[in-house]
């Protein structure tokens, strides 16, 4: 088995001949080779370079190979990286102290070469079960989150996150608003067309939402039923209003495609902004009824309006 492409390993060995021999044998088994000379040296590549797997020798002046392996399991790295820890160290109580120290595998010198690769290549299949172990958290933390129809945020992490959102915008006094949004006359739309056309309406209006907020800050989450909330950070409430007020005519002027045809889809906002001097629980109950009651004045006014927070 060879490395698959752009599998990055870290070569730490002292000793110029046998690095340069070394690099040598792990780039024709096809790994993506970097070599440092020093155990603080290869401290220095881990931290600004991703890294799958560390093959250091114990034995090295400065920072030892135990030592290098217990620093980089103290280092907060966004993924984890397979440790080999090459040893003459032969007796027991050196190979548990190595593996204390950090190392996933160890290899007694002078390496094997054969064995030295099979080590390695049992190291791959660890870490790709491992990412694949991420992937699957990664994917069920996304469903435990978003709204399965609109595939928007869910109101559980509306709730979760507008916590952190309210936390982060009190300790750096930032603005922080929300816009609640209700499609106007959804009934009828669900009456007249069928509970089909009723969903994709709900899906293109998040959709154009999307369009309409500042990407990578600004997000969107199903309230319930018809109802949405836009948080928007660095924003106080004329900015949300404003901005709730760009979204608004984005829907309203451009009709929603539906498989009954083009539909004139219009909504109602409301907008309230965070007080940053309460605590942040309070904060964002208060924000949110506020939101809710400026989207029922937008209502009562006659719909397809925005309203401020009184």
């Amino acid at each position: 088995m060879s490395a698959p492409a752009g599998f990055r390993l870290l070569l730490v060995e002292d000793e110029a001949t046998q690095r340069m021999l070394m690099e040598r044998l792990l780039r024709r088994a096809g790994y993506v080779v970097d070599t440092a000379a020093s155990g603080e040296e290869a401290l220095t590549k881990i931290a600004s370079a991703d890294y799958q797997i560390l093959l250091t020798d114990w034995d090295m002046p400065g920072m030892d190979g135990a030592t290098l392996c217990r620093r980089v399991r103290e280092a907060d790295l966004p993924n984890y990286l397979y440790i080999l820890l090459l040893t003459g160290h032969t007796t027991t109580e050196d190979v548990v102290a190595g593996l204390e120290a950090g190392a996933d595998d160890y290899l007694r010198k002078p390496a094997n070469e054969a064995e030295l690769i099979a080590r390695l290549n049992a190291g791959q299949r660890i870490l790709r079960l491992e990412q694949s172990l991420r992937d699957a958290n990664a994917r069920i933390e996304l469903l435990s989150n978003t709204d399965p129809l609109v595939r928007a945020f869910n109101r559980r992490y509306l709730g979760d996150q507008l916590e952190r959102e309210a936390e982060y915008a009190r300790r750096h006094q930032s603005p922080l608003a929300v816009v609640m949004a209700d499609i106007d006359h959804f009934k009828s739309i669900n009456d007249k067309h069928g509970h089909r056309v009723g969903d994709e309406v709900l899906q293109n209006f998040v959709d154009r939402v999307r369009t309409l907020i500042r990407p990578g800050g600004d997000w969107i989450a199903r309230y319930g039923g018809e109802e949405f909330a836009i948080v928007l950070l660095h924003a106080d409430v004329t900015a949300a209003a404003t901005a709730a007020e760009r979204v608004r005519a984005g829907c309203a002027e451009k009709p929603l495609l539906t498989s009954a045809g083009l539909l004139t889809v219009t909504a109602s906002f409301g907008a309230a902004a965070l007080d940053l001097a309460a605590p942040p629980a309070d904060a964002i109950d208060a924000m949110l009824r506020d939101a809710d009651a400026a989207l029922y004045k937008s209502k009562h006014a006659g719909r397809n309006r925005v309203s401020i927070a009184a």
